[in-house]
C-alpha cells in the first residue's frame, strides 16, 4: 500500500501543479474562455490514463515474461524522467508558460482550443501513463486503497500549495519523492529479474535465480519491508536537508 500511495501521492501532485499553472496562465493572460479546453483535457488524460492502466494489468496477469519486460520498461522511465525533472524543475514554469502561449495565442479560435486542449492532454497523460506504467509493479491486497489515498493526499497537498505556496519547500518535495522513486526503481529491476527467471529466459540459472529471489520480491518475507526501508532512508535524508536549510538560512 505505502508504495502505491508515494507514487500516486508525487505523480498526481505533478498533475494538479501542471494544471494549476496552465489555469494561473489563462488567467493572467486574459484567456480564460480556453479554461474549458483544459477541464477536456484533464478529462481524456484521466480516461486514457486509467485505459492503459487496464490494459497493462490484463496483459500482464499470470504471465511472468511481460511482467519483467513492462518492469524493466518501468524503471528506465521513472529513473530518467525523475533525473529529467531534478535537470530542468527551476526552468520548467517558464518553460510550460511559453510553449502554452504559442498555443493558445493563435488567431484561430480552433486552433487556440485544440492547442490547449492538446498541451493539457499531453501533460498531464505524462503522469497518469507514468503512475500506470508503475503501479502494475506493487500490485497487492491493498494497493487500491493507497491509490485513493494518494489522490487524496496529491490533492490536499495542492490546495495547500495553493494557499500557502511559500511555506512549502516544493524543491525539497520533488527532491525527496524523486529520491523515493529512484529506490523504488531498483526494486523493479529487481522484481524483473524475478519474473524472468520464472518465465525461464535466463537459462538454466533460472530456477536458481527465482529460488534466491523469491523473499525479496514485493510479497517475499524480505520485499514487504523494502517499502518501509525505503520511506526510512527518504525521511532521513529529508530531515537532513532541513538541518542543512535552516543552517544556511541562520548563517546569513
Amino acid at each position: 500500500m505505502l508504495p502505491a500511495l508515494i507514487i500516486v501521492f508525487r505523480e498526481g501532485f505533478e498533475a494538479f501543479l501542471t494544471v494549476a499553472i496552465i489555469f494561473a496562465f489563462l488567467r493572467k493572460t486574459g484567456r480564460d474562455w480556453l479554461r474549458p479546453a483544459v477541464y477536456a483535457g484533464i478529462v481524456a488524460s484521466v480516461a486514457a490514463s486509467f485505459a492503459l492502466g487496464y490494459v497493462l494489468m490484463r496483459i500482464s496477469e499470470h504471465q511472468s515474461l511481460i511482467e519483467g519486460i513492462l518492469g524493466v520498461v518501468a524503471a528506465v522511465l521513472v529513473a530518467s524522467f525523475v533525473v529529467h525533472v531534478w535537470r530542468v524543475a527551476p526552468r520548467m514554469k517558464g518553460d510550460m508558460e511559453r510553449r502554452l502561449d504559442t498555443y493558445s495565442s493563435t488567431a484561430s479560435r480552433f486552433l487556440a482550443i485544440a492547442g490547449v486542449f492538446a498541451f493539457t492532454l499531453l501533460m498531464v497523460t505524462r503522469e497518469g501513463m507514468e503512475t500506470a506504467l508503475t503501479l502494475i509493479q506493487v500490485r497487492n491486497g491493498r494497493f487500491v486503497l493507497g491509490s485513493l489515498l494518494g489522490i487524496g493526499a496529491a490533492a490536499l497537498m495542492s490546495w495547500a500549495w495553493a494557499h500557502f505556496g511559500h511555506r512549502i519547500n516544493i524543491k525539497r518535495f520533488f527532491q525527496v519523492t524523486g529520491l523515493f522513486l529512484l529506490l523504488f526503481t531498483l526494486q523493479i529491476l529487481f522484481y524483473s529479474i524475478h519474473e524472468f527467471s520464472e518465465a525461464a529466459v535466463l537459462g538454466r540459472w533460472s530456477e536458481a535465480i527465482h529460488n534466491a529471489t523469491e523473499p525479496f520480491s514485493p510479497v517475499g518475507v524480505y520485499g514487504k519491508w523494502f517499502s518501509v526501508v525505503m520511506v526510512g532512508l527518504c525521511a532521513l535524508w529529508l530531515l537532513a536537508m532541513s538541518v542543512k536549510d535552516r543552517a544556511v538560512a541562520q548563517a546569513r
